[in-house]
């Protein structure tokens, strides 16, 4: 047991008045962040199990964490209940959604509902969006996202350099993708909606978690996260009917989405292509910095989801032959960049 684990323990002795209680590791994200379910043999407050955070200071604070929870549950969301706090020693008691994630649960069968579930959960949030109460998602976050591709994935993962021309090909790119997305609706944005952060629960499916970085940005951008997943792959025609069904009632419900679909599909692709950049830039930096390698292995699928995109669009074709020149090909061989399921 680590320091912080002995402190988390004294600190759940006085909060818990002093209930018996075992702790098993429930989860681990990429930040510094830890999570523990808490066992209560005898119940608390109703509860057999409840979670704990550890988030250390200074590298986390839990205060978005406590305030963008009140905002999620205000609108209707499934997120934990914060039953207890101590931001200074960075602590919080939640409640239980449970382990069963949208990940390990998610096949053919169950998919359209479970997505269902998710879009209509992702409307109610965003229809209780309001200007200047999450920060922006504005151009220098979303540059300093697309950043980490250059920074960590380029130079530090593959451990190569860009010349000149290369690396204007880039600023082009991003500058051409910040232009559409910040033209996009804005709304409340959780900014890591997927299948990893979603939990199957039995009232107001899904759980919610992982949102402390939400911000208010482009209304495409949850959507991505949900249906282009670094972790799980659908086939482009389930990808676009999906889109389809979040695209009508939101359009219905009066959020700022195009009403022509294709217009929102191609703001639905280019948020994607920002977030792939991002995300690739992301693992490696996880991997490299951090020691924590198990993501390497999801970088093939979201480089295939890039890929498709710059193929696609004849604005972003100098990406395309720069993502061909870093991989050392002339054409990317679409086996080598496919992530196989087994549903």
């Amino acid at each position: 047991m680590d320091d912080r684990q002995q402190q988390l323990n004294i600190w759940l002795n006085l909060t818990l008045k002093q209930a018996e209680f075992t702790l098993t590791t429930a989860s681990a994200d990429a930040s510094f962040r830890r999570y523990f379910r808490v066992h209560l043999p005898n119940s608390f407050l109703g509860y057999n199990t409840l979670i704990a955070m550890d988030a250390p200071p200074p590298q986390e604070d839990c205060t978005p964490f406590v305030n963008i929870a009140a905002l999620l549950l205000d609108a209707g969301l499934n997120v934990p209940q914060v039953l207890a706090q101590d931001l200074s020693k960075g602590f919080l008691l939640l409640s239980d959604l449970g382990d069963d994630t949208y990940l390990s649960a998610l096949n053919n069968d169950n998919a359209l509902k479970l997505y269902g579930n998710a879009t209509d959960a992702l409307i109610q949030m965003q229809l209780a969006s309001k200007p200047n109460v999450l920060p922006a998602y504005d151009e220098a976050l979303l540059a300093r996202e697309m950043q980490l591709f250059p920074d960590w994935y380029v130079a530090k993962h593959l451990g190569l350099d860009l010349n000149s021309e290369q690396k204007n090909v880039l600023k082009n790119t991003f500058d051409l993708l910040n232009k559409n997305i910040l033209a996009q609706g804005q709304v409340y944005v959780h900014r890591d909606y997927h299948s990893r952060n979603l939990m199957i629960t039995k009232e107001n499916n899904p759980g919610v978690l992982d949102f402390q970085d939400a911000v208010y940005g482009a209304i495409t951008y949850d959507l991505v996260s949900l249906l282009k997943d670094a972790y799980i792959s659908w086939d482009e025609e389930q990808i676009i009917d999906w889109a389809v069904r979040y695209w009508q009632p939101a359009k219905k419900a009066g959020l700022p989405v195009p009403d022509d679909f294709s217009e929102f599909y191609r703001d639905f692709e280019y948020m994607g292509a920002q977030r792939h950049i991002k995300v690739l830039g992301i693992f490696a930096r996880l991997s490299h910095r951090d020691g924590k390698n198990g993501y390497i292995k999801d970088m093939p699928l979201v480089m295939n989801y890039l890929h498709k995109v710059c193929e696609r669009y004849v604005e972003l074709r100098p990406m395309l032959r720069l993502l061909d020149a870093l991989s050392g090909q002339d054409q990317h061989p679409d086996a080598n960049y496919k992530m196989l399921l087994k549903l």
